[in-house]
């Protein structure tokens, strides 16, 4: 099994990127996708989370109205798009897959290796 996730870099504040998770070697369609992120000097926090269906998406406080996670299970891939960036969404974003939605790191059973996203002031 493996997550890819990628499109992080540099933007200024006020800025967008689009992420992309990857999958392979799992049945995609089965697993609610998580995203995560660890910013310099803290623990991993939860972001976003996708039901298996896509119907359903959670957003912790502080993305609410500027990220929005989405997937396409035909291309086995997940997406978190994030506007209005400010730099303390500054981190190392993270998906990952579970059979449970949940926003406990522990409830994954498999996860992507990270990409950096830098928001400059």
């Amino acid at each position: 099994v493996q997550l890819q996730a990628s499109g992080g870099g540099l933007v200024q504040a006020g800025g967008s990127l689009g992420l992309s998770c990857a999958a392979s070697g799992l049945t995609f369609s089965r697993y609610n996708i998580g995203w995560f992120r660890q910013a310099p000097g803290k623990e991993r926090e939860y972001v976003a989370a996708i039901t298996w269906s896509g119907f359903n998406t959670y957003y912790v406080d502080s993305v609410k109205g500027r990220f929005t996670i989405s997937r396409d299970n035909a291309k086995n891939t997940a997406y978190l798009q994030m506007n209005s960036l400010k730099p303390e969404d500054t981190a190392v974003y993270y998906c990952a897959a579970g059979k449970s939605l949940s926003y406990y790191q522990r409830d994954y059973d498999y996860w992507g290796q990270g990409t950096q996203v830098t928001v400059s002031s």
